[in-house]
């Protein structure tokens, strides 16, 4: 098995850790589909919280759960012993926790040498942490004053903790995402909300799950062709300081599309698993005769990326869900009533971001850097408050 595993990566020009984790990701999208045949709710908790805990297992080894368990513990701690601020306390230990492992782990580092770590998706898992505690302290809040999302979002009652367990891991959901809201995700399991039986017949999933499943078979064979001629390890080769100012921009250029399709890829499966789990359903439209949306699951905006006019409407269409996340979790929260945002509340959210992106921090500055002048959260955020 080692030897075919071997081969298959060697074939696709990646390891075998990396290749273990691609089969690990992809399984999300069956075992997602089996999640709708489990019947009740707390055997819909057990299950999705156990097929993600193993496909951690499978995809990272035991130690990935042991590090997802130490963020999950310590917001769930936090909401059973001071609800008043366990929202504020869950966001410090769960960014304190992933930042002592991008240090620890120098994810980075594992990466460029051909294997992988489980902190990629400790990123996912820290939002969700954090958004649940969040909400569960906003259910102390009197709704008059409260943002429409936190009106939305807040938890009145303490999720179980096979709930919370199940949230956290959903069949493998915290993989790469997308970022999805504790309530939303028991009003799926119980049948609630716009998941609820009525006249209107169940929206069916295969449809938008077979579209997904095509762009990301696409996006893979765009990939594949296109990074044996322009490998980002070319930046390092001497060749590349010979070339003239023209044709290393043009390679930069090109280098960063083609590793874009890596990520459209990632995306699409995930998105893939989230529809046929019928989680990313979102409601109907007004279109007569109506038909059902998926955004829920949507991470990425691939024609809108591409033939982006202007830096300012990539949060709209690049990583959507953590940038809204960042938006509602981050920017509107630091915002004092009957006052404009301004400044500090752009700086803050700038410094989270750059924070849960960044796996090397030797290049936090540079990053931060290019992050502060380039970002363009200021505009978004204003426009869509």
């Amino acid at each position: 098995m080692e030897l075919d595993m071997g081969t298959m990566a060697a074939s696709i020009g990646v390891s075998v850790p990396v290749l273990r984790f691609l089969l690990c990701f992809v399984a999300t999208i069956p075992v997602s589909f089996s999640w709708r045949l489990v019947p009740g709710r707390l055997a819909k908790h057990v299950y999705s919280a156990f097929s993600g805990a193993l496909l951690s297992y499978l995809s990272f080894g035991f130690s990935s759960n042991l590090h997802f368990l130490v963020p999950m513990v310590l917001g769930y701690a936090a909401m059973v012993l001071y609800r008043p601020k366990c929202g504020v306390i869950t966001f410090f230990l769960g960014f304190g926790y992933l930042i002592g492992c991008h240090v620890y782990y120098m994810s980075g580092d594992a990466w460029k040498e051909g294997g992988i770590d489980a902190t990629g998706a400790l990123m996912v898992l820290t939002l969700k942490v954090i958004s649940c505690a969040i909400n569960y302290n906003d259910g102390l809040l009197k709704e008059e004053g409260l943002r429409e999302a936190q009106k939305k979002n807040r938890l009145i009652k303490l999720p179980s903790l096979i709930e919370y367990f199940g949230y956290c891991l959903c069949c493998g959901s915290h993989f790469a995402g997308p970022v999805y809201e504790m309530k939303d995700y028991l009003d799926w399991t119980e049948g609630k909300g716009i998941w609820a039986h009525s006249d209107k017949r169940s929206p069916s999933p295969y449809g938008a799950t077979f579209r997904a499943l095509v762009q990301a078979s696409i996006c893979m064979a765009f990939y594949l062709y296109l990074v044996p001629y322009h490998p980002l390890t070319r930046f390092t080769e001497p060749i590349y300081q010979e070339w003239g100012l023209w044709r290393k921009l043009s390679y930069q250029y090109m280098s960063g599309f083609t590793a874009r399709w890596k990520y459209y890829f990632i995306w699409s499966i995930s998105e893939a698993s989230i529809i046929i789990s019928g989680l990313g359903f979102s409601g109907w439209t007004e279109s007569s005769p109506p038909k059902p949306k998926w955004d829920r699951a949507k991470n990425v905006d691939i024609l809108g990326v591409e033939l982006a006019k202007s830096s300012v409407v990539l949060p709209l269409v690049w990583n959507i869900q953590v940038s809204t996340w960042l938006r509602h979790y981050v920017y509107e929260r630091l915002i004092t009533k009957g006052r404009k945002p301004g400044f500090f509340q752009l700086l803050a959210t700038q410094t989270v971001s750059a924070v849960w992106h960044v796996s090397h921090f030797t290049l936090l500055k540079k990053f931060y850097d290019v992050h502060n002048t380039c970002h363009p959260f200021s505009f978004w955020y204003k426009t869509n408050l």
